[in-house]
This record gives structure tokens, sequence and C-alpha cells, in this order.
């Protein structure tokens, strides 16, 4: 049970970056942090699954998880589009 409380302050303790500062390449390296967070996270639960322990904490777990990690995707696809728009945008004039 330890190791699911672990998790769950390892994911609430994720926080956005300020990605309007970053550039694209930044931007595209948050976006694999994000993604290689998101399968280390599932690894996690699918072990708890499979030594059958606390069901609920574990929904709890993937709930927060899902929130969290669809916050930070969206955050990132939306200030990466608006740069390579604004980019493409200002070479093109």
């Amino acid at each position: 049970m330890e190791g699911i409380k672990e998790l769950i302050e390892e994911i609430n303790s994720r926080k956005p970056k300020n990605y309007e500062k970053m550039n694209i390449e930044e931007i595209s390296d948050e976006l694999h942090r994000v993604m290689e967070f998101e399968q280390i996270v599932l690894k996690k639960l699918k072990l708890f699954e499979d030594d059958h322990q606390e069901p609920d904490l574990i929904q709890y777990a993937k709930m927060i998880y899902k929130k969290i990690i669809e916050r930070e995707t969206l955050l990132i696809q939306e200030t990466y589009l608006k740069k390579i728009d604004s980019q493409y945008l200002n070479s093109k004039n």
C-alpha cells in the first residue's frame, strides 16, 4: 500500500511548466517526458493490480494520473501548435 501512496504523491507533485517560454524543441522534449512518465505510471499500476493491492487506491491513482497527464499534454499541444503557427506565419511574411 505504501508504494501506491508514493506513486499518488509523485503524480500529484507534477506541475505544468511555463511552456510559453520554451522553444519548440524544449516543448517537444517535455512532451516526450510526459509520455515516458505516463508509461512508468501505467507499468507501476499494472504491478500493483497484479499483486492485488488496494483496488480502490489503484482506481484513485488511475483517475488522477489520467487527469494530470491529460492536462499537461493538452497544454503542451496547445502551446506547441501556437508556436509552430506563429513561426510559420512569421516566416512567410
